[in-house]
């Protein structure tokens, strides 16, 4: 079985986390800067939310506006779905289908460890797909 802990070790990239403090501005220059779709909002005392491209396409369309020097804490979702690392392929897309969320932090203990995103799971399964193609 496929688990998240396969996924983090492929990617070896950095995790990149913003303060519930900083500006809208400062998330969408860590997200372009970083070619990611979302931040964890992370404060002294762990992970307090996320933040993506598409809250912010809704608060837009909601507000017609965008004041980019708001906090990020006006607008994070603070309902975090979280994920460990034995967690399976499988129970990742389960979990993003029925929350309809497209990011996921992972969690060891108290502690985030990276975020996995749609196209990672999608990517880990079409390479185990064609892994068992090659294998037959």
């Amino acid at each position: 079985m496929t688990t998240v802990r396969d996924i983090l070790d492929q990617k070896q990239s950095s995790l990149w986390s913003i303060h519930p403090k900083a500006s809208i501005l400062d998330a969408l220059k860590i997200m372009s800067r970083r070619d990611v779709g979302a931040l964890p909002v992370v404060d002294e005392m762990g992970l307090v939310g996320i933040v993506s491209e598409r809250d912010f396409v809704h608060v837009i369309a909601k507000l017609q506006q965008c004041e980019i020097d708001h906090k990020i804490d006006r607008y994070m979702n603070k309902d975090v779905v979280t994920i460990t690392s034995d967690t399976t392929l499988e129970e990742c897309m389960s979990i993003m289908a029925s929350k309809k969320v497209r990011h996921l932090p992972v969690m060891d203990k108290r502690e985030i460890i990276g975020l996995i995103s749609y196209g990672d799971v999608i990517r880990a399964l079409v390479a185990r797909a064609e892994n068992q193609e090659n294998v037959s």
